[in-house]
């Protein structure tokens, strides 16, 4: 996969280093050219000194046969012009976008972003949610936070402690996916019984995650 990256700082250092090691062919694009000298010294990628909402930068960089591209500058009308050329004149399949104010979000979709991601949405809702429970020991929103996954433990006061899963009327749009019992790694059926220190994966919407904690833990938000 050929991916594009747009922008700077640290996490333009790390994105690089996790999709090269994962066999991506990686393209950086970034307007600071001590940051690309440093860069292309560290990394085994390409780096382009420029400005990346410029077209003709854009396809120097090779977009024309890229996969993907990240625009994820600290400029969201930047981003923006980005995904929108990315799209419409050289029709990379796969655009992301950071939105850096959150009011932009639905902006950016409805204007045609493939994926506008939001950290400012992500962070606080996962604080906001694991905050509220001291059960919870992870807790990640995954698809531009439209579904949540976390790791539940049960103790000796749990529900549903002895009970068979299928025992349980878990709410809809959940679903127990996994549990980690001692060094164990269990993949749930219906018959599978709750045990105390279970520790469960578990897959929520956001919508219903409390439901989902009210009914494993007898916590309510």
């Amino acid at each position: 996969m050929k991916i594009l990256i747009v922008g700077g700082g640290k996490v333009i250092y790390f994105l690089c280093r996790t999709f090269v090691s994962k066999g991506y062919i990686v393209t950086v694009i970034n307007r600071d050219h001590d940051e690309c000298v440093r860069l292309s010294r560290r990394l085994k990628v390409t780096v382009v000194h420029g400005d990346g909402s410029d077209p003709q930068i854009l396809e120097e960089a090779g977009a024309n046969t890229a996969n993907a591209i990240l625009a994820i500058t600290p400029n969201d009308e930047d981003n923006l012009v980005i995904c929108q050329l990315a799209d419409l004149q050289f029709h990379i399949p796969r655009t992301l976008a950071l939105v850096n104010d959150p009011d932009n979000e639905e902006v950016f979709r409805q204007l045609g972003i493939k994926t506008a991601l939001s950290t400012t949405y992500i962070l606080s809702s996962l604080i906001e949610q694991r905050a509220s429970f001291d059960e919870i020991t992870n807790l990640i929103p995954v698809g531009e936070g439209k579904v949540n996954v976390m790791e539940l433990l049960l103790n000796e006061n749990s529900p549903v402690i002895g009970q068979t899963l299928r025992d349980i009327a878990m709410p809809e749009n959940s679903l127990v996916a996994v549990i980690l019992r001692d060094d164990e790694t269990i993949v749930p059926r219906g018959a599978t019984i709750l045990q105390s220190a279970d520790r469960l994966i578990v897959m929520t919407l956001p919508e219903n995650y409390s439901q989902v904690l009210k009914k494993l833990t007898g916590e309510s938000e």
